[in-house]
């Protein structure tokens, strides 16, 4: 028999009389099927609340009983290892259960505040992880041009973005396609997001002399042949990554900048030589998240004046082997979020990225060399037949994947 979706004011009444291990699994198993990517417990002044993030934004799901709070905190430190008698300073760990027959992994990072301490959970459902290139968003010119990037023997594939964008799970898709018997795959990150089948991970431990850099020269020695650095952040790495790339290894990392055309010039500012960039980088891919609407109620309409305008404008700028296929219904429609059962009322259902992604070539190359600014390197994009972030969201509209609404507020940058 299917469960009962246990009502908030029930809940609130068994967690006063219920073992706490009892309310922690409820929590963990409300967020794993409402598909949270976040758990927040946080104090407030008369109640506990209980906010789970959901496609990007973070809703109440729950209001307890105040005086349960330290043991609910207590609880998840017990599950991941953590000191249950320190509360005067952040704490990290993990752990990993069962919910609904299937294993996920809880990434667990617990702040004092003045109410009391707060417990975030990053929800990693392995089930939910590791993605097909088409599930991420990747299309058109996009999907070619990584999926060539992939065949080289080597090079340094730079996703960039902010934090949240969905970074690691792109090169994660990627790593999982080069997951074969034949092939070395090592990574290094911070932390470890999923558990892959046939790939050597390692987490960092900066507090013990473990950084990025010191990991990256041991793996060097490791004779692999797919590297994965969670992220660039400082010279010494950049420069090991940069010289794993130029001895035959293919090198996947993330890198904080705005866009694509940004990577050359934030690697040329972490002191890589120039000279050493166009044969070092294969790929550049920037991305940003957007919320899907959700199929069972979006509606069809005219857009207004200004989105129509906004539309043609971005369609208008689109490279001429792109544009001839984009077939621009008259009258224009898109589509707009409603809201259902199906998505609690939001109107969207998932999240998807949207791309760039620039392509190292011999034109690049000198631009680099000579005068690696945003504005040269942008004129070769174009040149290349690269889609901005923005353009491919405005296609993705035209194909009533999301809502104009979701590309402005992620693409306007």
């Amino acid at each position: 028999m299917p469960k009962r979706p246990v009502k908030k004011e029930e809940f609130a009444r068994m967690a006063e009389e219920a073992p706490i291990t009892r309310v922690v699994a409820v929590i963990l198993r409300h967020a794993v099927e409402g598909k949270a990517s976040d758990i927040h417990i946080e104090p407030m002044k008369k109640e506990l609340r209980v906010r789970f993030r959901v496609d990007g934004v973070l809703q109440t799901n729950l209001l307890l009983p105040l005086k349960i709070h330290p043991a609910v905190v207590a609880r998840v430190k017990i599950l991941s290892n953590l000191k249950i008698d320190e509360t005067r300073i952040p704490q990290d760990g993990r752990f990993s259960t069962k919910v609904g027959g299937k294993d996920v992994d809880f990434r667990v990072s617990t702040f004092p505040t003045t109410l009391g301490e707060k417990a975030v959970m990053r929800v990693l459902d392995a089930s939910e992880g590791v993605k097909s290139f088409e599930e991420l968003g990747l299309e058109r010119r996009n999907y070619d041009v990584l999926n060539a990037a992939i065949k080289k023997p080597y090079g340094m594939i730079l996703s960039t973005g902010p934090t949240g964008s969905g970074k690691t799970t792109t090169l994660y898709a990627v790593l999982n396609l080069l997951n074969k018997e034949g092939v070395n795959i090592t990574t290094l990150e911070d932390p470890v997001e999923y558990f892959i089948e046939g790939i050597n991970q390692s987490q960092v431990r900066p507090d013990i002399g473990y950084s990025f850099a010191q990991g990256l020269r041991h793996m060097l020695r490791q004779d692999p042949d797919v590297i994965m650095v969670g992220e660039i952040r400082d010279e010494e790495t950049a420069a090991l990554a940069t010289h794993a790339a130029l001895t035959g290894h293919i090198v996947l990392s993330t890198l904080h900048t705005n866009n694509a055309l940004g990577v050359a010039p934030r690697l040329l500012d972490l002191d890589v030589a120039a000279f050493l960039i166009p044969s070092a980088l294969s790929l550049a891919i920037a991305q940003r998240l957007v919320r899907v609407l959700c199929p069972h109620c979006k509606k069809k309409v005219k857009p207004d004046p200004k989105a129509k305008e906004i539309i043609l404008e971005e369609l208008e700028k689109l490279p001429p082997a792109i544009k001839k296929d984009v077939k621009v219904p008259e009258p224009l429609m898109v589509y707009q979020a409603q809201g259902c059962k199906k998505c609690n009322s939001t109107g969207y259902l998932g999240r998807i990225a949207l791309f760039e992604i620039l392509e190292m070539t011999n034109q690049l190359g000198e631009i680099i060399l000579k005068e690696p600014t945003e504005a040269k390197i942008e004129e070769e994009a174009r040149r290349q037949g690269m889609t901005t972030m923005k353009q491919d969201g405005v296609l993705k509209v035209l194909d009533g994947v999301t809502s104009l609404e979701e590309v402005l507020r992620a693409a306007e940058i």
